[in-house]
């Protein structure tokens, strides 16, 4: 079965009303590869406006969910109240949910547990620091990470993992097509081995970190990268280039 291409925009802590309704109004307007399925990020401020204004065929996602039920978690927001909003996506276990909120190994596989339990896909991140790829650990820092959610979840059907190296993350470095294709074959390499034979082949395996209009083409001619999540440039015009990348 093949992978139908995937490119994630995640706005992160930016955008403001004016900002993120031009970014819609673009996309509306622009011609998009029918082949490649298109989510995006917005703040979670902004979901409701995002979902209002987005034409059909886009989905948008959360940044982030809690794993428990309604309740007295102040702050957090419910799969079940992104459901009711009609936002179908979350993004979970980004590096910079990681690093600077200290979310662990455990914390984003409960979250994903949780999120795809109650209908909601989610885009999976992992990924390497600087001092982990220099040390020769990258495989075994992205398979710890891969174990956590994978003693978590039975179905991942509704999974899309992305491969961002941290330290190629807003920096302007991107890791070779050659370190990308590497990782995501041996992601692809583990699931086969640690989960299923079918969820290797038709798992979708995303790469992230620093992916422009620029580099978008050539990363997107490898095996086994199936598209991207995209960070600074998916507040630009350039995100659409992105978007068909595979066209």
């Amino acid at each position: 079965m093949a992978r139908k291409f995937f490119v994630g925009g995640n706005f992160k802590m930016n955008g403001t009303i004016e900002s993120i309704k031009a970014i819609v109004n673009n996309l509306n307007e622009a011609k998009l590869d029918p082949n490649t399925e298109v989510v995006i990020a917005p703040p979670a401020l902004y979901l409701l406006l995002v979902r209002e204004h987005l034409k059909n065929g886009i989905q948008v996602a959360a940044q982030n969910v809690f794993d428990k039920p309604n309740g007295a978690f102040t702050g957090e927001i419910s799969v079940s109240q992104l459901k009711d909003s009609g936002i179908n996506w979350t993004i979970l276990g980004h590096s910079e949910r990681r690093t600077i909120l200290k979310e662990s190994d455990e914390v984003v596989a409960s979250k994903t547990k949780v999120a795809t339990e109650g209908g909601v896909s989610v885009i999976w991140c992992c990924g390497e620091s600087l001092e982990e790829r220099e040390s020769g650990n990258t495989i075994s820092v992205i398979e710890g990470q891969l174990a956590a959610v994978a003693g978590k979840i039975g179905d991942w059907k509704n999974v899309v993992i992305a491969y961002e190296p941290i330290w190629a993350i807003g920096t302007g470095k991107v890791a070779t097509v050659q370190q990308a294709q590497e990782v995501h074959a041996a992601i692809r390499k583990w699931l086969k081995a640690n989960v299923s034979e079918t969820v290797a082949a038709e798992t979708r395996i995303l790469y992230g970190g620093s992916v422009n209009g620029k580099n978008c083409k050539e990363l997107a001619r490898e095996e086994d990268i199936d598209g991207f999540l995209v960070g600074g440039a998916s507040l630009k015009p350039e995100f659409v280039d992105i978007i068909n990348a595979n066209q």
